[in-house]
């Protein structure tokens, strides 16, 4: 087998139990790609997050698996077969949606059993599955009540209940958390991956949340116009993004561009010169360096002691994120970056305080100028 994007190579050639390989997928509606040219092997049992923004391609990539869309080119094998013109009640994978669609006159058993009875399963064997799901998403005391008396987070976990009891080889789920509000989102990110964990299924998660891929997933496909910009860790494609547009898109980045000087070392912004610690742009005229606000560092002054990887600027927010001190600090007329300290270490700041901004080399990313960071937003300057 061959992988045709060495970024998505498999990291093993056998497609056991569990396995999904998309090899050269394409998908068009009309004269536009939704997918174009997407290979990816996923591994038994891995928890891959396909991330990216609205219209990237992540839920027709998805759909595709499932069944319910049909490429227009390449090939999709689940467990090492191949699913093409595969009915989707007929592949052993299972999708759970961010409308839980759950049928509002049945009680929370009778919806999970509903699959199995479509099945013809024999009702013992029903009655033995249904509460093995609701055990697991921790629900059975709740197996009599109609879903109608069910909380949001609740019906997320019967709607995974229903997908589980089937016992897919691999579950799919679109965007299932986006209806819950943010701290029962946090708590059901917790639990789906310790339920993933459990279990040894594969889970193929789409989100256009950063914060949950970067929390649950082996590792995360970021998607950009239908194609795969970069997969890795969440390590990787947080501390080592492989283009501007990885490094604006996860996570939060202050970006300075200007020629490139020093041999590929550093750019020269209008608001100095910032360097990092490796020529990484020695063949590009122009550039663009990012640094994360929680390494920029950030105190009382006028004025920088250096004109290297520092710059003087003006306080015009502060803002306390629990953990962190967030500073968004007005360095020119046309220019804001961010500056977050623990909250601990945080210096007493207001807005309106004069202050100078520093960072060193090793956390400066360094990009090509015409690297598009297309999904940056700078930070407001009034």
């Amino acid at each position: 087998m061959t992988i045709a994007d060495p970024l998505t190579a498999p990291q093993t050639s056998a497609e056991a139990p569990g396995s999904v390989v998309i090899e050269e997928v394409t998908k068009t509606y009309g004269d536009q790609y939704a997918v174009n040219g997407v290979s990816l092997a996923i591994e038994p049992g891995e928890f891959i997050s396909l991330l990216g923004p609205s219209g990237c391609g992540k839920t027709t990539t998805l759909r595709m698996i499932a069944g319910f869309e049909q490429p227009d080119s390449g090939d999709i094998r689940v467990s090492g077969a191949s699913v093409l013109g595969v009915p989707p009640f007929r592949r052993n994978v299972n999708t759970v949606f961010q409308a839980y669609a759950l049928f509002p006159h049945m009680s929370v058993a009778e919806n999970v059993a509903y699959g199995l009875q479509q099945r013809r399963t024999p009702k013992a064997e029903i009655r033995e599955r249904v509460a093995q799901a609701l055990d697991m998403v921790q629900m059975r005391r709740f197996a009599d009540r109609k879903s109608t008396q069910l909380s949001g987070g609740q019906q997320q976990r019967i709607a995974l209940a229903r997908a589980l009891v089937n016992r897919p080889a691999v579950l799919l789920l679109d965007e299932p958390l986006g209806a819950l509000d943010r701290q029962l989102r946090e708590e059901m990110q917790l639990e789906l991956k310790l339920l993933q964990s459990r279990l040894g299924i594969t889970f193929v998660f789409v989100t256009h949340d950063q914060g949950e891929a970067l929390s649950m997933s082996d590792r995360i496909a970021i998607m950009r116009d239908g194609r795969i910009e970069q997969i890795g860790d969440a390590d990787t494609v947080y501390a080592r993004p492989a283009s501007a547009y990885v490094a604006a898109f996860v996570g939060q980045q202050n970006f300075f561009r200007g020629p490139v000087v020093e041999g590929g070392a550093a750019v020269r912004s209008p608001h100095g010169l910032v360097r990092g610690a490796s020529p990484a742009l020695a063949n590009a005229a122009n550039g663009q360096a990012a640094v994360r606000p929680e390494f920029v560092r950030i105190q009382s002054g006028s004025a920088p002691a250096s004109d290297v990887n520092s710059v003087a600027g003006t306080v015009i927010g502060v803002a306390h994120l629990g953990e962190t001190m967030q500073y968004l600090v007005r360095i020119g007329e046309d220019q804001s970056i961010i500056s977050r300290r623990p909250t601990p270490e945080a210096p007493d700041l207001v807005t309106g305080s004069a202050v100078v901004c520093s960072w060193s080399p090793e956390h400066v990313l360094l990009y090509p100028g015409d690297q598009d960071a297309a999904g940056y937003v700078a930070p407001p300057t009034d």
